[in-house]
């Protein structure tokens, strides 16, 4: 789950993060506002990971960080046998209650994604989309991917890119609210350098993807992210008057660069990394 910012590169020599003190901020982050009103607009992308994984009917798969259920859903409409996790016990009744819906018979379990609570090799897959690429600690995540995973089995992952919009929202909101000291960004999952050096060994494959963010306007869209996206919502409030007027000033002016719907209707590309990777 998303640091203040997706803008910081490295760890700076000499820093020193508390994870757990940070992982427990991004938590409260993400119990604000109702996540599953954005997340439910990217179900296409779970879709797009499963068959990208080439899911089997019957294969055992876990959804890590998996928010309102998106990949977990798709998972479970191709009749795997699915397991949905996420440390935010609001979102994962969201996913109960898509799941009920559809009359899908899924597995939901809270669980922090660095220290996932099943045993090794358990699952056939393991999926996450933008989830797990913002977990304070990067290594530690991408090795409870892999140890839940059997041998031969695949990660299939979906990962905002620092350039496309997500990367660019959190870089605008990182100019007005700094991130912590020595906290690598997320926005490094989406790309092929840092996923060689988290799973080095396996088999990675990687590719470009966009997913078009449609709404009726820039106020529309600021509307629902400021409202019910946590991050978002937090950086405002985090702001006074002033900060708060200059940051939605930067992220209209980022709207309307982007946006490829002209006056008519707000479409904004935001590109994303779908990657495989295989165990070894």
């Amino acid at each position: 789950m998303p640091t203040a910012t997706l803008e910081k590169n490295q760890i700076e020599p000499g820093a020193s993060v508390d994870l757990a003190a940070l992982k427990a901020r991004q938590q409260a982050t993400w119990s604000t506002g109702d996540y599953a009103v954005i997340g439910t607009t990217l179900q296409i992308v779970g879709e797009r990971i499963c068959e990208a994984v080439d899911l089997r009917a019957g294969e055992r798969v876990l959804d890590v960080a998996a928010g309102n259920g998106n990949a977990t859903l798709a998972a479970a409409r191709r009749f795997a046998e699915v397991t949905s996790s996420d440390y935010v016990t609001a979102l994962l009744d969201r996913g109960r209650e898509r799941a009920a819906a559809e009359r899908l018979e899924i597995a939901f379990q809270e669980a922090d994604a660095e220290a996932l609570p099943f045993a090794s090799e358990t699952f056939d897959v393991a999926l996450s989309t933008f989830g797990v690429m913002f977990t304070p600690d990067q290594e530690k995540a991408a090795a409870e991917l892999i140890r839940v995973v059997r041998p031969g089995g695949r990660v299939g992952l979906a990962n905002w890119t620092p350039e496309g919009f997500i990367g660019q929202v959190f870089k605008t909101i990182g100019r007005h609210l700094p991130p912590p000291a020595g906290v690598k960004s997320p926005a490094l999952w989406g790309t092929e350098a840092r996923l060689g050096e988290l799973f080095p060994g396996h088999g990675v494959s990687a590719t470009k993807q966009m997913f078009n963010f449609r709404y009726r306007s820039p106020d529309h869209l600021l509307d629902v992210f400021r409202t019910y996206y946590g991050p978002m919502n937090r950086a405002f409030a985090a702001l006074d008057t002033a900060g708060q007027s200059l940051l939605e000033e930067d992220i209209r002016h980022l709207l309307t660069r982007m946006n490829r719907g002209r006056a008519d209707t707000l479409i904004v590309p935001s590109e994303y990394l779908e990657v495989v990777i295989t165990r070894r």
